[in-house]
């Protein structure tokens, strides 16, 4: 089954930047198709092997962190070839 996440990560501490590069980073080298605007970033992929990717990663980024939000949009489709419309 093919899915789409939208995920946002947002440490709660001065020091984020590099954290948040981390992460981007870490989904950069995954392997998965993914996109990236200022506010989050997509990623595409089979349910299992993905769910799998990120669960693994969030738990690292939530290791280099004292306090912080991750926020995921999961979406039951592949959205990587969607155009918003005019």
């Amino acid at each position: 089954m093919k899915i789409s996440v939208e995920i946002t990560f947002a440490p709660l501490e001065e020091e984020y930047k590099d954290k948040i590069k981390n992460l981007i980073i870490s989904i950069r080298k995954s392997g998965f198709k993914y996109s990236e605007n200022p506010l989050s970033t997509h990623i595409y992929g089979e349910y299992t092997s993905l769910m799998y990717f990120l669960t693994k990663s969030i738990q690292e980024s939530f290791e280099e962190i004292d306090a912080g939000i991750i926020s995921l949009k999961i979406f039951k489709s592949d959205r990587s070839k969607y155009i918003p419309f005019d």
